[in-house]
C-alpha cells in the first residue's frame, strides 16, 4: 500500500506544475463554488440541476453535485498540491464531459461558448495527471516523508 501511495505521489517535476495548478485551481474552485452554492453569479445546486436535466444529463441535481464537487474540491486540492494525480483525472473527465455535452456543438471558439476554454482546462489538467505536483507541493512534502 506505502508503494501505491508513494508512486501516486511522487513527482520528479520541478516548479512547472505550480505555474499550471494555481490559475487552474483558481477557476476550478470558482466554477464549482458557482455550481454548489450559487457564488460568484452561479445558480446553486437546484438551478444548475435544472439545466443540467434540460440538457440531457439526468438526474441533474447529482450530475450537478458531481460536477460541481470534481471541481470546487478538486480545484482546493490541486491549490494545496494535494492528490494532484487523481484530482488533475477525474477534473480531465468533468471537462471532456463538459466538452462533449456542452460546448462541441459550438465550435471551437469562446465567442459561441465554443470548447476551447475546456480543451485548454483539459490539456493542462491530463499534463498535472501525467507529471504530478511538482517541487511545492503537499504531495511532495509527503513522498519525501515515506521514503
Amino acid at each position: 500500500m506505502k508503494k501505491i501511495i508513494s508512486t501516486l505521489i511522487t513527482s520528479n517535476s520541478g516548479w512547472t506544475p505550480l505555474a499550471l495548478r494555481l490559475p487552474v485551481a483558481i477557476i476550478f474552485m470558482g466554477h464549482g463554488a458557482q455550481k454548489l452554492f450559487g457564488w460568484f453569479g452561479g445558480y446553486g445546486l437546484e438551478g444548475t440541476g435544472q439545466w443540467m436535466a434540460s440538457i440531457g444529463l439526468t438526474p441533474g441535481y447529482l450530475m450537478a453535485l458531481m460536477a460541481g464537487s470534481s471541481e470546487f474540491f478538486g480545484g482546493l486540492l490541486l491549490l494545496l498540491g494535494l492528490l494532484v494525480r487523481p484530482s488533475a483525472a477525474v477534473l480531465a473527465i468533468t471537462m471532456v464531459i463538459a466538452i462533449f455535452s456542452v460546448h462541441a456543438g459550438n465550435g471551437l471558439f469562446l465567442a459561441n461558448n465554443g470548447y476551447e476554454f475546456g480543451l485548454a482546462l483539459l490539456a493542462i489538467t491530463v499534463a498535472l495527471a501525467l507529471q504530478g505536483a511538482g517541487k511545492l507541493s503537499l504531495d511532495n512534502l509527503i513522498a519525501q516523508k515515506l521514503k
